[in-house]
């Protein structure tokens, strides 16, 4: 009954909007905080979707004595689909983070990220976004330099 309780409570907890995550398995550990889904997972928050293998959803108890989501932890073969004031993102990674507190996405190992709005491709090891502002940030290394490309009109 508890583990039903965290789901429904995971369902309603990012503010006002509807959060949903769907999966072929469910379970949770109400002690430690953590609600685990495996299997074809699919979490929606609002237009934002991150499809993947697994995605763990930690827990803390906000002031209120709430239970509350503190990060969501996608990793496997993981796609999404971002909506910002200003821009939408689609793009993969080996891990997507989400932060609803700060309203960050973090995108970590083999990183795309498509800027639909402005016809950009980006690629590096680590990608940030944020949802508020929807400024992104690629960081690349000596062995996987951060790769952008971009369309340029032809001048003839």
């Amino acid at each position: 009954m508890k583990k039903v309780l965290l789901f429904f409570g995971l369902i309603g907890c990012l503010f006002a909007e509807q959060l949903v995550i769907d999966s072929s398995h469910f379970e949770a550990d109400d002690k430690s905080g953590i609600a685990i889904f495996t299997g074809n997972v699919k979490m929606t928050k609002s237009q934002d979707i991150i499809t993947t293998d697994k995605m763990t959803v930690y827990m803390i108890v906000d002031a209120k004595g709430k239970k509350v989501p503190k990060e969501y932890v996608a990793v496997g073969k993981t796609d999404f689909k971002i909506f910002t004031n200003n821009k939408i993102y689609s793009g993969k990674g080996d891990k997507v983070i989400y932060n609803p507190n700060t309203l960050k996405y973090t995108i970590i190992g083999n990183g795309f990220l498509y800027d639909e709005t402005l016809d950009r491709k980006l690629f590096g090891n680590e990608i940030y976004i944020n949802e508020a502002t929807g400024e992104a940030e690629v960081k690349g290394d000596t062995q996987k330099p951060v790769r952008f490309i971009i369309k340029l009109e032809d001048k003839k």
